[in-house]
């Protein structure tokens, strides 16, 4: 049996314009999210509020299926 995927919101504030590595303390995770819809409303909600601050970048993540037995 499968189960479906999950989606995340993630992101922060990266220490620099090439977004490799997030300033300590500024993580975030949002979900999980039944739907990919879900998870777009969330991105845009926290990308609104943090639009002003060009270092922050958040991205929607998708969790692989998974079967259980």
């Amino acid at each position: 049996m499968t189960h479906g995927s999950n989606f995340w919101v993630i992101g922060g504030e990266f220490g620099s314009m090439n977004f490799h590595k997030l300033v300590e303390g500024s993580a975030q995770v949002r979900g999980p999210f039944k739907t990919r819809a879900d998870a777009e409303s969330c991105w845009r909600e926290v990308s609104e509020e943090s639009r002003h601050k060009a270092g922050v970048r958040f991205s929607i993540v998708e969790e692989p299926a998974r079967v259980v037995a």
